[in-house]
């Protein structure tokens, strides 16, 4: 992938003001492992979590799920979201609950909390959050306090990017989809290796390797339909999609913190700051299209691997179908090989009844010719070979045999 900057439409950027980024960095969690007695009890269980923010600060803690919840203000129900197996990506007031396969955490405006952290999908992730967001120092107390006394009259401008937990959002669900497409090529490739070896050989042991195969593909279709219709979701409601930009909803309460801390000016006054405030501001239609655009790029990547995935499916039905076939054709070539033993077997046997009848000691006048022996030998053959002869002859004309 590339800078998030490619899914943003010319005059529909997010914008973003300068000043957001000097607020002073989130302070670093206290770690919840250690605890002794009554207090660890009622804590619960530590999980390992990764925190990185938007200046660049990453830490590795151990904390409770109540720590976790305060912190980014959240609900023990979504926080049971993401601990869960569902693939959900759930919007709140001030964070976004991930669950994608293998990247779960949370989202806030300025920061992301993941989940098992030592996971490699999850280094992934953090690695490329490291070089989307380098490193830099916080900024001082004054540059902290700028953002409540700006406006966009006062020469600062605004800056077109991405907020923070949009472009976290879209990290994520480029590692998510780099995942899945690295099975789907995996599984793609052991397909084509196993069904070639069935096209020229039917062995049980290829037989079980693609019996093996086929539940594989119906799980991998199953993870991508899922992080698919989860993105489609929010595809057909951008109410939703505008649901993801935290950050907006955070200037927002931050402008109209300003303002009603600016009430005891004048309504002239009062009434231009307000109109500046709000000409600062991107609407969530704007903030929807944006968001459109971003996820309906990857909906299209989740649903090309899709495609494929249904198409390898229909490789292996149409395999099976040929394997089938193969062994119909074998099972009814051993048939026709029966059959013909069997009328083998009948006009030998009835030769067999004639020469009995001969055999017994009865006074026959027959037996006192000449050279009788030969001729009677002779007679039984060729009434063998047109006994088999004629019940060939009958089975094609029903047509109960293919050759």
């Amino acid at each position: 992938m590339g800078s998030s900057n490619r899914y943003r439409k010319k005059g529909a950027a997010v914008k973003m003001p300068k000043t957001l980024l000097s607020l002073p960095p989130p302070s670093p969690i206290e770690s919840s492992v250690g605890g002794t007695g009554k207090s660890k009890k009622k804590r619960g269980e530590a999980y390992l979590w990764m925190r990185f923010d938007r200046t660049g600060a990453s830490q590795v803690v151990g904390c409770d799920k109540i720590t976790i919840i305060k912190r980014a203000s959240v609900s023990p129900k979504d926080l049971r979201t993401a601990f869960s197996h569902s693939t959900k990506i759930l919007a709140r007031e001030k964070a976004i609950i991930l669950n994608l396969e293998v990247i779960k955490g949370i989202v806030t405006a300025d920061e992301v909390l993941l989940l098992d952290p030592l996971r490699p999908e999850v280094l992934t992730l953090s690695d490329r959050l490291k070089q989307q967001f380098p490193q830099r120092n916080g900024p001082g107390p004054e540059q902290a306090s700028a953002i409540v006394q700006s406006s966009p009259d006062d020469g600062v401008g605004l800056e077109s990017e991405l907020p923070f937990e949009v472009q976290v959002l879209e990290i994520a669900l480029e590692v998510v989809c780099s995942f899945i497409d690295s099975n789907v090529i995996a599984l793609e490739t052991q397909a084509w290796s196993i069904l070639d070896q069935l096209t020229k050989k039917v062995s049980i042991e290829d037989l079980q390797s693609l019996r093996s195969l086929k539940s594989n593909l119906t799980h991998l279709l199953a993870r991508v339909q899922k992080v698919r219709d989860e993105i489609e979701q929010y595809l057909d409601d951008k109410d939703d999609m505008a649901d993801l930009y935290l950050t907006r909803k955070w200037i927002q309460n931050l402008q109209q913190a300003e303002v009603a801390s600016n009430s005891i000016v004048a309504p002239s006054k009062l009434q231009r700051l307000t109109s500046n405030k709000s000409s600062g501001l991107v609407t969530d239609e704007d903030d929807a299209d944006d968001m459109e655009m971003l996820l309906e790029a990857y909906f299209i990547q989740l649903d090309a691997m899709r495609n494929k995935v249904l198409m390898m499916k229909e490789h292996i039905d149409d395999t099976e179908d040929y394997v089938k076939i193969l062994q119909n054709s074998n099972r009814n070539g051993m048939f026709n090989l029966l059959l013909m033993v069997n009328i083998t077997n009948f006009a030998i046997t009835v030769g067999t009844v004639v020469v009995n009848l001969f055999g017994m000691n009865i006074p026959i006048p027959l037996y006192d010719t000449p050279d009788v022996f030969g001729y009677f030998v002779w007679g039984v053959a060729v009434l063998c070979i047109v006994i088999f002869m004629v019940i060939i002859g009958y089975t094609k004309w029903k047509k109960l045999l293919d050759y």
